[in-house]
Protein backbone atom coordinates (compact mmCIF):
# COMPACT_ATOMS: atom_id res chain seq x y z
CA UNK A 1 0.00 0.00 0.00
CA UNK A 2 1.19 3.21 -1.13
CA UNK A 3 0.61 6.08 0.83
CA UNK A 4 0.45 10.67 0.03
CA UNK A 5 -0.37 12.91 2.96
CA UNK A 6 -2.86 15.54 1.84
CA UNK A 7 -4.01 18.88 2.83
CA UNK A 8 -7.00 21.11 3.07
CA UNK A 9 -7.67 24.69 3.23
CA UNK A 10 -9.96 26.99 3.03
CA UNK A 11 -9.24 30.00 0.53
CA UNK A 12 -9.94 33.24 -0.18
CA UNK A 13 -11.53 33.85 3.31
CA UNK A 14 -10.35 34.08 7.19
CA UNK A 15 -12.39 31.76 8.77
CA UNK A 16 -13.26 28.17 8.29
CA UNK A 17 -15.94 26.67 5.94
CA UNK A 18 -15.80 29.77 3.84
CA UNK A 19 -14.24 30.26 0.72
CA UNK A 20 -13.28 27.30 -1.65
CA UNK A 21 -12.30 24.23 -0.08
CA UNK A 22 -8.84 23.08 -2.02
CA UNK A 23 -6.95 19.98 -1.36
CA UNK A 24 -3.41 19.41 -1.98
CA UNK A 25 -0.84 16.79 -2.01
CA UNK A 26 2.64 18.42 -1.33
CA UNK A 27 4.56 15.66 -2.06
CA UNK A 28 2.86 14.13 -4.92
CA UNK A 29 5.94 11.81 -6.56
CA UNK A 30 5.27 8.35 -6.94
CA UNK A 31 1.52 8.90 -8.29
CA UNK A 32 0.26 8.64 -11.79
CA UNK A 33 -1.25 11.09 -14.07
CA UNK A 34 -4.29 8.58 -13.97
CA UNK A 35 -4.14 8.94 -10.09
CA UNK A 36 -3.76 12.34 -10.36
CA UNK A 37 -6.98 12.59 -11.71
CA UNK A 38 -8.46 9.85 -9.70
CA UNK A 39 -7.68 11.19 -6.59
CA UNK A 40 -8.90 14.91 -7.60
CA UNK A 41 -12.50 13.27 -8.72
CA UNK A 42 -12.66 10.96 -5.31
CA UNK A 43 -12.23 14.40 -3.33
CA UNK A 44 -14.83 16.08 -5.38
CA UNK A 45 -13.49 19.80 -4.56
CA UNK A 46 -13.85 22.21 -7.79
CA UNK A 47 -9.67 21.53 -7.45
CA UNK A 48 -6.91 19.40 -6.39
CA UNK A 49 -3.04 20.22 -6.85
CA UNK A 50 0.20 17.95 -6.70
CA UNK A 51 3.48 19.13 -5.90
CA UNK A 52 6.49 17.76 -7.57
CA UNK A 53 10.20 18.95 -8.00
CA UNK A 54 10.41 21.73 -10.10
CA UNK A 55 12.21 21.23 -13.27
CA UNK A 56 14.59 24.12 -13.02
CA UNK A 57 15.96 24.45 -9.77
CA UNK A 58 15.63 28.07 -9.72
CA UNK A 59 11.85 27.59 -9.41
CA UNK A 60 9.97 26.45 -6.23
CA UNK A 61 8.21 23.59 -7.51
CA UNK A 62 6.16 22.18 -10.16
CA UNK A 63 2.55 22.12 -9.33
CA UNK A 64 -0.34 20.54 -11.47
CA UNK A 65 -3.92 21.26 -10.74
CA UNK A 66 -7.36 18.92 -11.55
CA UNK A 67 -10.52 19.53 -11.50
CA UNK A 68 -13.16 16.57 -11.58
CA UNK A 69 -12.64 15.23 -15.09
CA UNK A 70 -9.29 17.22 -16.32
CA UNK A 71 -6.10 18.95 -15.81
CA UNK A 72 -6.14 22.73 -15.83
CA UNK A 73 -3.25 24.62 -16.96
CA UNK A 74 -3.82 27.74 -14.55
CA UNK A 75 -6.68 28.17 -11.71
CA UNK A 76 -6.55 31.01 -8.91
CA UNK A 77 -7.38 29.76 -5.60
CA UNK A 78 -5.16 26.68 -5.87
CA UNK A 79 -2.48 28.83 -6.52
CA UNK A 80 -3.17 31.04 -3.38
CA UNK A 81 -4.26 28.00 -1.35
CA UNK A 82 -0.86 25.92 -2.27
CA UNK A 83 1.17 28.80 -1.97
CA UNK A 84 -0.41 29.12 1.79
CA UNK A 85 0.43 24.97 2.49
CA UNK A 86 3.97 25.46 1.14
CA UNK A 87 5.00 29.03 2.88
CA UNK A 88 8.01 27.10 4.15
CA UNK A 89 9.51 26.73 0.97
CA UNK A 90 9.53 30.54 0.30
CA UNK A 91 12.53 32.79 -0.17
CA UNK A 92 11.82 36.13 0.56
CA UNK A 93 7.77 35.67 0.83
CA UNK A 94 8.31 34.55 -2.58
CA UNK A 95 6.91 31.28 -4.59
CA UNK A 96 7.30 30.18 -8.13
CA UNK A 97 5.22 27.29 -9.36
CA UNK A 98 5.85 26.00 -12.76
CA UNK A 99 2.25 25.28 -14.13
CA UNK A 100 0.76 24.44 -18.33
CA UNK A 101 0.66 27.90 -18.64
CA UNK A 102 3.47 29.28 -17.57
CA UNK A 103 5.72 30.23 -13.97
CA UNK A 104 3.40 31.25 -11.23
CA UNK A 105 4.36 33.84 -9.04
CA UNK A 106 3.16 33.55 -5.62
CA UNK A 107 3.64 36.08 -2.62
CA UNK A 108 2.83 35.39 0.53
CA UNK A 109 0.74 37.79 2.90
CA UNK A 110 1.03 37.94 6.14
CA UNK A 111 -0.28 40.07 9.28
CA UNK A 112 1.37 42.62 11.54
CA UNK A 113 3.27 39.56 13.67
CA UNK A 114 4.45 37.80 10.82
CA UNK A 115 1.89 35.18 10.57
CA UNK A 116 1.27 34.02 7.40
CA UNK A 117 -2.39 34.32 6.46
CA UNK A 118 -3.04 34.14 2.91
CA UNK A 119 -1.10 34.89 -0.47
CA UNK A 120 -1.32 36.42 -3.90
CA UNK A 121 -0.70 35.42 -7.13
CA UNK A 122 0.02 36.73 -10.83
CA UNK A 123 -1.84 35.62 -13.74
CA UNK A 124 0.54 34.00 -15.47
CA UNK A 125 -0.31 36.09 -18.85
CA UNK A 126 -1.77 39.50 -20.06
CA UNK A 127 -5.56 39.66 -21.02
CA UNK A 128 -6.52 38.09 -23.74
CA UNK A 129 -10.12 39.22 -25.04
CA UNK A 130 -11.80 36.70 -27.14
CA UNK A 131 -15.51 36.44 -28.54
CA UNK A 132 -18.50 37.78 -27.70
CA UNK A 133 -21.92 35.47 -27.15
CA UNK A 134 -25.14 36.62 -28.31
CA UNK A 135 -27.30 37.93 -24.97
CA UNK A 136 -29.79 35.41 -25.52
CA UNK A 137 -27.71 32.65 -25.35
CA UNK A 138 -25.64 33.38 -22.46
CA UNK A 139 -29.30 34.28 -20.39
CA UNK A 140 -30.20 30.74 -21.37
CA UNK A 141 -27.18 29.34 -19.86
CA UNK A 142 -27.35 31.37 -16.48
CA UNK A 143 -31.03 31.08 -16.38
CA UNK A 144 -31.71 34.33 -16.14
CA UNK A 145 -33.78 36.59 -19.17
CA UNK A 146 -32.15 38.62 -21.38
CA UNK A 147 -33.32 41.85 -20.18
CA UNK A 148 -31.14 41.02 -16.99
CA UNK A 149 -27.89 41.49 -18.62
CA UNK A 150 -26.57 44.86 -18.48
CA UNK A 151 -24.78 45.77 -21.74
CA UNK A 152 -24.03 49.76 -20.70
CA UNK A 153 -20.54 48.68 -20.47
CA UNK A 154 -19.98 45.81 -22.75
CA UNK A 155 -21.99 42.42 -24.27
CA UNK A 156 -21.37 38.97 -22.84
CA UNK A 157 -17.35 38.94 -23.67
CA UNK A 158 -15.00 35.70 -23.26
CA UNK A 159 -11.81 37.07 -21.35
CA UNK A 160 -8.52 34.58 -19.92
CA UNK A 161 -5.33 35.34 -19.05
CA UNK A 162 -4.15 31.68 -18.76
CA UNK A 163 -6.21 29.92 -17.34
CA UNK A 164 -9.57 28.60 -18.96
CA UNK A 165 -11.36 31.73 -20.56
CA UNK A 166 -14.24 32.92 -18.74
CA UNK A 167 -17.43 34.50 -20.32
CA UNK A 168 -18.10 37.99 -18.23
CA UNK A 169 -21.40 38.57 -17.97
CA UNK A 170 -22.34 41.97 -16.19
CA UNK A 171 -25.84 41.49 -14.26
CA UNK A 172 -28.95 43.64 -12.33
CA UNK A 173 -28.36 42.37 -9.03
CA UNK A 174 -32.18 40.66 -9.10
CA UNK A 175 -30.78 38.19 -11.89
CA UNK A 176 -27.80 37.47 -9.80
CA UNK A 177 -29.87 36.30 -6.67
CA UNK A 178 -31.88 34.51 -9.24
CA UNK A 179 -29.01 32.94 -11.76
CA UNK A 180 -28.90 28.83 -12.07
CA UNK A 181 -26.77 27.24 -14.40
CA UNK A 182 -28.65 25.40 -17.44
CA UNK A 183 -26.75 22.38 -18.37
CA UNK A 184 -28.95 22.29 -21.88
CA UNK A 185 -28.12 25.64 -22.98
CA UNK A 186 -24.26 25.26 -22.32
CA UNK A 187 -24.13 22.13 -24.38
CA UNK A 188 -26.02 24.37 -27.13
CA UNK A 189 -23.51 27.30 -26.20
CA UNK A 190 -20.48 24.97 -27.21
CA UNK A 191 -21.91 23.28 -30.05
CA UNK A 192 -23.03 26.92 -31.52
CA UNK A 193 -19.65 28.78 -30.96
CA UNK A 194 -16.88 26.34 -32.21
CA UNK A 195 -14.32 28.98 -31.20
CA UNK A 196 -14.99 27.86 -27.35
CA UNK A 197 -13.72 24.13 -27.75
CA UNK A 198 -16.05 22.69 -26.03
CA UNK A 199 -15.38 24.91 -22.31
CA UNK A 200 -17.89 27.16 -21.59
CA UNK A 201 -17.57 28.92 -17.68
CA UNK A 202 -20.14 31.70 -16.84
CA UNK A 203 -18.43 34.41 -14.22
CA UNK A 204 -21.65 36.89 -13.50
CA UNK A 205 -20.72 40.19 -11.76
CA UNK A 206 -22.41 43.22 -10.47
CA UNK A 207 -21.47 46.29 -8.87
CA UNK A 208 -21.71 46.95 -5.72
CA UNK A 209 -20.57 50.17 -4.70
CA UNK A 210 -16.69 50.35 -5.39
CA UNK A 211 -16.38 46.22 -5.50
CA UNK A 212 -18.13 43.69 -6.69
CA UNK A 213 -20.38 40.81 -6.44
CA UNK A 214 -20.12 37.62 -8.77
CA UNK A 215 -20.88 34.09 -9.00
CA UNK A 216 -19.25 31.27 -11.25
CA UNK A 217 -20.83 28.40 -12.79
CA UNK A 218 -19.04 25.54 -15.01
CA UNK A 219 -21.44 22.69 -15.28
CA UNK A 220 -19.39 21.20 -18.48
CA UNK A 221 -16.66 20.52 -16.17
CA UNK A 222 -18.22 19.01 -13.02
CA UNK A 223 -18.38 22.70 -11.18
CA UNK A 224 -21.97 23.21 -10.93
CA UNK A 225 -21.01 26.53 -9.13
CA UNK A 226 -18.17 28.10 -7.31
CA UNK A 227 -17.57 29.66 -4.21
CA UNK A 228 -14.15 32.18 -5.38
CA UNK A 229 -12.37 31.43 -8.56
CA UNK A 230 -9.10 33.45 -8.62
CA UNK A 231 -8.69 32.41 -12.56
CA UNK A 232 -12.16 34.53 -13.26
CA UNK A 233 -11.44 37.64 -10.86
CA UNK A 234 -8.11 38.14 -12.76
CA UNK A 235 -9.83 38.40 -16.58
CA UNK A 236 -12.70 40.56 -15.02
CA UNK A 237 -9.76 42.59 -13.26
CA UNK A 238 -8.02 43.48 -16.49
CA UNK A 239 -11.11 43.48 -18.61
CA UNK A 240 -12.47 46.30 -16.85
CA UNK A 241 -9.70 48.00 -16.58
CA UNK A 242 -9.26 47.41 -20.89
CA UNK A 243 -12.77 49.12 -20.36
CA UNK A 244 -12.24 51.99 -18.73
CA UNK A 245 -8.92 53.49 -20.01
CA UNK A 246 -6.94 53.36 -16.88
CA UNK A 247 -3.20 52.48 -16.24
CA UNK A 248 -4.66 50.48 -12.80
CA UNK A 249 -7.64 49.43 -10.81
CA UNK A 250 -8.58 47.65 -8.18
CA UNK A 251 -11.41 45.50 -6.94
CA UNK A 252 -12.65 43.44 -3.94
CA UNK A 253 -15.04 40.58 -5.25
CA UNK A 254 -17.33 39.11 -2.89
CA UNK A 255 -18.61 35.35 -4.49
CA UNK A 256 -19.84 32.31 -2.74
CA UNK A 257 -22.78 34.28 -0.76
CA UNK A 258 -25.89 32.30 -3.01
CA UNK A 259 -23.61 28.93 -1.60
CA UNK A 260 -23.55 29.81 2.13
CA UNK A 261 -19.43 29.82 1.72
CA UNK A 262 -18.68 33.50 1.28
CA UNK A 263 -15.84 34.63 0.13
CA UNK A 264 -13.32 37.62 -0.25
CA UNK A 265 -11.29 38.01 -3.59
CA UNK A 266 -8.60 41.05 -3.56
CA UNK A 267 -7.94 41.75 -7.23
CA UNK A 268 -5.94 44.48 -9.02
CA UNK A 269 -4.70 45.45 -12.90
CA UNK A 270 -2.23 47.43 -14.51
CA UNK A 271 -1.15 48.03 -17.75
CA UNK A 272 2.20 47.04 -18.78
CA UNK A 273 4.45 46.71 -21.68
CA UNK A 274 2.83 43.48 -22.93
CA UNK A 275 -0.49 43.89 -22.31
CA UNK A 276 -2.80 44.14 -19.16
CA UNK A 277 -1.39 42.04 -15.91
CA UNK A 278 -3.90 41.24 -12.95
CA UNK A 279 -3.23 39.74 -9.71
CA UNK A 280 -5.65 38.21 -7.08
CA UNK A 281 -5.22 37.40 -3.44
CA UNK A 282 -6.71 36.48 -0.35
CA UNK A 283 -6.41 34.72 2.99
CA UNK A 284 -6.25 30.94 3.86
CA UNK A 285 -7.46 29.05 6.45
CA UNK A 286 -6.47 25.08 7.60
CA UNK A 287 -9.40 22.74 7.89
CA UNK A 288 -8.01 19.27 7.57
CA UNK A 289 -5.26 16.72 7.03
CA UNK A 290 -5.39 13.11 5.02
CA UNK A 291 -3.74 10.61 4.17
CA UNK A 292 -4.60 9.00 0.62
CA UNK A 293 -3.86 4.62 0.46
CA UNK A 294 -3.28 3.45 -3.03
CA UNK A 295 -3.06 0.07 -4.02
CA UNK A 296 0.80 -0.91 -5.39
CA UNK A 297 0.28 -1.07 -9.41
CA UNK A 298 -2.81 1.13 -9.62
CA UNK A 299 -3.28 3.78 -11.96
CA UNK A 300 -1.16 2.96 -14.62
CA UNK A 301 -3.07 4.37 -17.67
CA UNK A 302 -1.77 8.15 -18.00
CA UNK A 303 -4.42 10.94 -18.65
CA UNK A 304 -3.79 14.01 -21.08
CA UNK A 305 -3.67 17.58 -19.83
CA UNK A 306 -6.69 19.20 -20.92
CA UNK A 307 -5.08 22.58 -22.21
Amino acid sequence: MRRFDFVTVDVFTDRQFGGNPLAVFPDARGLTDAEMQALAAELNLSETTFVLPPVDPANTARVRIFHRTAEMPFAGHPNVGTGFVLAARASGGLLRFEQIAGIVEVRLDQDAAGRVTGATIAAPQPLSVGVEMPVDLAAACAGIAPESIVTTHHPPTVAADGGNPRLLLEVTAAAMAAASPDLPAFRRAVAAMPSLGGKLSLYLYRRDGAGLRARMFSPLSGTWEDAATGSAATPLAGFLLHLSGAEHGAWDIVQGVEMGRPSLLRATARRTADGIRASVGGGCVPVLRGEAMLQAGGGSRSSQPST
